[in-house]
């Protein structure tokens, strides 16, 4: 089908991708949690967020510097960890938001937004998974006898955004459906915000203890 693009066995990873896309993770949870707390608008920050990071990753990734973190122990672990302390990191602030800090003030709506977005790029970027998949799992549908491996690399890449877009937007309307129920009920918010925290910890404690 696409085999004169240097694309092999496409169907194949298209079933792959969206098996893999499907999984729960940091990424597609935090969408999830930014549409049901903050809305549609965020939502999609959110989501714009994570496929950006995703093309910067297929770049490293086409440019070999993806393949070069996988096999260096040091750098790898470096990523690794940044990434779990980043969840960490989040977990942590998810429930101390909502049931330690004081409601005094909030922020506007454009520093939230501005937020979300920069939140989820961190996400997608210190995702040592995504790296792997990159590196392991992408590029086995690449005919690297092909000359222009780029537009491989480039089919291949929105093929994935699409596949991405797709489910996150799912997410994001699932999200902003619950945001309605969370503003009538505070204390059932606050119990899924908290719920989600720590599963942000529990990614970070899995992540840290990958040898």
């Amino acid at each position: 089908m696409l085999e004169s693009f240097g694309v092999i066995n496409i169907w194949t990873y298209i079933a792959g991708l969206v098996v893999i896309i499907l999984a729960p993770g940091p990424n597609s949870l935090y969408v999830l949690k930014t549409g049901s707390t903050l809305g549609f608008n965020a939502g999609y920050r959110a989501a714009s967020g994570v496929l950006i990071g995703d093309a910067i990753l297929i770049l490293l990734s086409y440019l070999g510097v993806a393949s070069l973190i996988q096999t260096s122990p040091i750098l790898f672990t470096i990523i690794r960890y940044l990434g779990a302390i980043y969840l960490l990191y989040l977990g942590g602030s998810l429930i101390y938001s909502n049931w330690i800090a004081k409601k005094g003030h909030s922020s506007s709506p454009k520093v939230k937004q501005e937020r979300v977005f920069r939140k989820s790029l961190m996400l997608s970027l210190t995702n040592p998974k995504a790296i792997l998949f990159y590196v392991s799992f992408f590029i086995q549908f690449i005919d690297f006898n092909y000359e222009h491996t780029w537009i491989s690399y480039s089919i291949l890449a929105v093929i994935l955004e699409v596949v991405s877009f797709t489910y996150l937007t799912m997410l994001i309307l699932i999200g902003s459906s619950l945001s309605r129920y969370f503003r009538q009920n505070q204390t059932m918010a606050k119990a899924g915000n908290s719920l989600l925290g720590l599963i942000f910890m529990g990614f970070a404690a899995r992540l840290a203890a990958i040898n």
